[in-house]
């Protein structure tokens, strides 16, 4: 008979558990020392590997010749505890039998010593379904067993056991597994299974999965049974899911407030069979990778994306404000809690799609927060134009557009408007290296008198200069922009004197990028969205320090003596 892939590579030794060397360390310690504990409990997420510890743990005290403690595997007691024939290995799940007659026949059979193995080994799985008179029943056995008993308790669930029982038991936690460590595993599987799996397929499964080896298998499982060579496909179509193209249209048809658009494509995955939770789901689960991209600094440890697929995440994310994509989960967590209670999971999900392309629908407070961070980001970029006019207390907003236009009073004419981008071209172009930067000239003014005005102006920019609290959060902006410049300003200071934003740096790299226009546009974008203004770069230089203020007697003397005057010392 044909046996499952979780079943059939069910690891026989604590070196084959995958993910939890805090527990397999401690345990196989534990049985070369000697050490062995009379209750344990094994806690955690589904198949993270606490029933096959259970189990090679009761082989490892019973085996006859153990290896680094390890059952060998071959002796008489691991072979009979493998195929059933010993029973002095019980193991009971707890959700079927779960009373207080149930735990009495435990506590009876505990009363006789092993038939051939060392430790009679009671497996107590799902102890959580334990009634309250049942774990009551266990408490004095659990706390004194006879020296042969040994219990392993399971359970997915330990808040729900008694404290009583929590305080008899040698506590291990199994972690979920990385999906690195799941993609090695399944790798390994499909080779001795003569079959190829790529490693974006794998690490898909382990996406799927959440951490749940015996999950991964039964994916793989599945897989297998369409064809021996799974590639990403193969794992999309037995699992069910959507393409991640799907996913980023019906995100790029959110953002762009395309409400047709994201129904159609609601309409063609629900005819092509794909279940209305699963995307819902996924579709949250790819905003949240938008939230970690928007909120970290290194959010590729979080998520399992290719590299082509986690730079258009890093586009849409930098269209979106954090709040937009919180309130954004919210809507999509609220729709996926309310399928199947009564409405259909497809009219669900175009509802909420329905608000996440019209948010003027939604009159909660995370939609006006969501809106309100919108507005602040427009502003900020300059796509909203606020008007103030001297009598009126009112604000007069743009309509939000793919193009925002902004509104001009009276057109300039020809000839201000070229002087006008002489000076702006002007202004871009200097940007000095970090020594004196050259004086603007000025027209009927003698060379020494501007030399000397241009100097004290400089020089009263660089006194008036003050820390520029915000501009570690500008370099953090700039990535979105470019990350090779963010680099060259990362260990850069700013200082702030008027509309001045005079840089400090070490090295020349920062003043060579400045001159370049494409750059300079990026860093003044940052700037703006960070602060709402814009500002005029340049290098700082640290201003000379003040001479020493002579005395005014000595000063007088001086005089004095310049004049030709005797003066007598008393």
């Amino acid at each position: 008979m044909y046996q499952v892939l979780y079943r059939k590579w069910r690891p026989h030794i604590f070196g084959d558990v995958v993910g939890q060397p805090q527990v397999t360390t401690t345990l196989k310690n534990e049985l070369k020392s000697g050490r062995i504990n009379h209750a344990y409990l094994f806690t955690g997420s589904r198949g993270t590997g606490k029933t096959t510890c259970a189990k090679i743990f009761a082989k490892a005290v019973n085996c006859l010749n153990p290896i680094d403690g390890n059952p060998c595997g071959e002796c008489e007691n691991c072979k009979g505890i493998e195929s059933g024939n010993i029973l002095d290995v019980v193991e009971m799940d707890a959700a079927s039998n779960r009373g207080i007659g149930d735990i009495k026949d435990i506590i009876d059979e505990a009363q006789f010593r092993p038939a051939k193995g060392k430790y009679r080994v009671y497996i107590i799985d799902e102890v959580h379904m334990l009634t309250t008179e049942a774990f009551n029943a266990l408490l004095k056995t659990l706390e004194e067993p006879p020296e042969y008993v040994i219990f392993i308790l399971a359970t997915t669930e330990v808040h729900k056991l008694p404290s009583t029982i929590l305080s008899r038991c040698q506590r291990f936690d199994f972690h979920r597994i990385s999906p690195k460590f799941i993609s090695g595993r399944l790798q390994y599987v499909a080779s001795e299974e003569n079959a190829s799996i790529t490693e974006d397929a794998s690490m898909l499964i382990a996406a799927i999965a959440d951490g749940a080896m015996r999950d991964a298998l039964s994916i793989m499982d599945r897989c297998l049974g369409v064809t021996s060579n799974i590639t990403v496909d193969t794992v999309r179509a037995a699992a069910g899911l959507a393409q991640k193209d799907y996913l980023f249209e019906l995100a790029a048809a959110c953002i762009n407030k395309n409400t047709e658009k994201a129904l159609s494509f609601i309409n063609q995955l629900y005819n092509d069979s794909k279940d209305m939770a699963r995307l819902c789901d996924e579709l949250l689960d790819h905003f949240r990778t938008l939230m970690l991209i928007k909120s970290t600094r290194n959010p590729q440890q979080f998520v399992v994306m290719s590299a082509d697929e986690f730079e258009e995440a890093q586009t849409q994310a930098d269209y979106l404000t954090l709040a937009e994509i919180v309130y954004i989960m919210d809507i999509l967590q609220t729709a996926y809690q309310r399928m199947g209670k009564g409405n259909s999971d497809r009219v669900e999900l175009e509802m909420a799609l329905v608000k996440l392309s019209a948010p003027e629908l939604e009159g909660t407070n995370e939609a006006l927060i969501s809106r309100v961070a919108a507005l602040e980001k427009m502003v900020n970029t300059g796509k909203i134009t606020a008007v103030a006019e001297t009598q009126q207390q009112t604000i007069t907003q743009a309509v939000e557009s793919e193009k925002p236009k902004v509104p001009v009073k009276e057109p300039l004419s020809p000839a201000v408007t070229e002087a006008v981008k002489e000076e702006m071209n002007a202004e871009a172009e200097a940007v000095p290296l970090p020594t004196e930067p050259e004086s603007p000239k000025v027209k009927e003014a003698p060379v020494q008198k501007q030399t000397e005005a241009s100097s004290s102006s400089l020089e009263d920019v660089y006194l008036n200069a003050k820390p520029f609290r915000q501009w570690p959060e500008v370099v953090e902006n700039i990535k979105h922009y470019s990350k090779a410049i963010a680099s060259a300003f990362s260990d850069t200071e700013a200082y702030v004197s008027g509309n001045y934003l005079l840089i400090n740096a070490d090295s020349e790299i920062p003043f060579k990028l400045l001159r370049e226009s494409a750059q300079r546009d990026k860093v003044r974008t940052a700037i703006q969205e960070v602060t709402g203004k814009i500002y005029k770069l340049g290098p700082y230089k640290k201003p000379e320090k003040q001479q020493k203020k002579t005395d005014p007697f000595e000063e007088l003397i001086s005089n004095l003596k310049e004049n030709n005057v005797n003066i007598t010392e008393e």
